[in-house]
């Protein structure tokens, strides 16, 4: 019978081959040692190398052999520069004339395009006769580029902003222009100024004019509201008549009109275009207890502007300057009224007297 040291079993090992392991693998003896004896001496001498090699490297690289100076580092921005931005203003020299628009070279990889319905603020008849090849041409960018790095130009979107501009410096100067009306609706007239539609409201005509007789032809108007982002230009043919009107009066001129309105503290007198104020304090320089008698609606009247304000349409009136004695208005109206024309020089003569008191 075998002892039991002698049985095989899959975990048994025999007992000589555990004592020369416990030799081979003296964890005491592998604790003293180091990673490079681990490692052997081919690694070291192989690390050396690598280490020699990488110095070596070092050594002989140069900041200028890889490094951009100023001027190569603008020129490479200016080269990658993109030119395809939405609402941009390019030029550039038109290469190619197509049937449904042109390409032109904008200094890119790629031409840009500009359909023909981009090509004027309206209609085009005729491409090569509006853009001869060769030529240089200005529009702006509205669509960015393509997968074919071609962009979309526009030159009406170009005098569609330049009429804008013109438009928003007109109406800061408080200028007048002029207008074609080419249409009606249910609101007013429709008008055309520098290819920018308009509306000039019913309200904003003159009274009592035929606006069918208006269609077609040109009239003068002032701004309401310009306001380019909306792309909403409201005019007034009636504030124009005022504007003109307000530039050909002075401050001692003699005017006419007559009472179109009788509020409490005095009357609107109409100027033709234009009204004018004629206060309770200075209708008379006499005692006036009922206003409303002196003058009534329609009553024709003669009488001296004192003040002149024509940014806010306000003109100043006076009929006590032609007064040849205090109260003379309330006893003798219609003498005071006759002898006006007269009593100018006079009058503007006590103005001045009077400025030159206040001062």
């Amino acid at each position: 019978m075998k002892s039991p040291s002698d049985i095989a079993t899959p975990f048994h090992v025999p007992i000589e081959q555990t004592i020369n392991d416990k030799k081979l693998f003296d964890m005491e003896e592998v604790e003293e040692l180091t990673m490079a004896d681990l490692l052997g001496p081919d690694h070291n001498n192989g690390q050396k190398r690598d280490n020699n090699s990488q110095s070596q490297s070092n050594s002989s690289r140069s900041v200028d052999d890889c490094d951009f100076d100023e001027a190569s580092f603008l020129a490479a921005l200016d080269e990658h520069e993109p030119v395809g931005i939405t609402d941009r203003l390019i030029d550039g020299t038109v290469i190619t004339i197509e049937s449904d628009g042109i390409y032109v070279d904008i200094g890119g990889k790629a031409p840009a395009f500009m359909p023909k319905k981009e090509c004027a603020n309206g209609l085009v008849a005729n491409l090569k006769e509006a853009f001869a090849k060769g030529s240089k041409v200005e529009a702006i960018v509205i669509r960015e580029q393509n997968a074919e790095g071609i962009v979309t130009i526009s030159y009406r979107a170009l005098l569609i902003r330049r009429s804008w501009e013109k438009i928003q410096t007109l109406k800061k100067d408080g200028q007048l222009i002029r207008v074609r009306i080419n249409g009606s609706n249910r609101g007013g007239l429709t008008c055309d100024f520098e290819g920018i539609g308009g509306f000039i409201p019913y309200s904003q005509l003159q009274h009592g004019e035929d606006t069918d007789k208006l269609i077609g032809s040109m009239i003068t108007a002032t701004f309401l509201e310009a306001n380019p982002v909306s792309q909403k230009l409201v005019l007034s043919a009636k504030g124009a008549i005022t504007i003109s009107r307000l530039a050909n009066l002075e401050i001692g001129q003699l005017i006419e009109g007559y009472v179109t309105s009788i509020k409490p503290y005095g009357f609107f007198i109409e100027l033709g275009g234009v009204s004018g104020l004629l206060h309770h304090s200075a209708i008379t320089n006499g005692k006036l207890k009922e206003p409303q008698k002196l003058f009534r609606q329609g009553d024709h009247i003669r009488a001296l502007i004192i003040e002149l304000d024509p940014s806010r349409k306000r003109i100043a009136l006076n009929t006590a300057l032609l007064e040849a004695r205090s109260g003379e208005l309330l006893t003798e109206k219609e003498k005071v009224m006759n002898e006006a024309a007269n009593r100018t020089i006079n009058a503007r003569q006590l103005m001045h007297q009077q400025e030159q008191n206040i001062k």
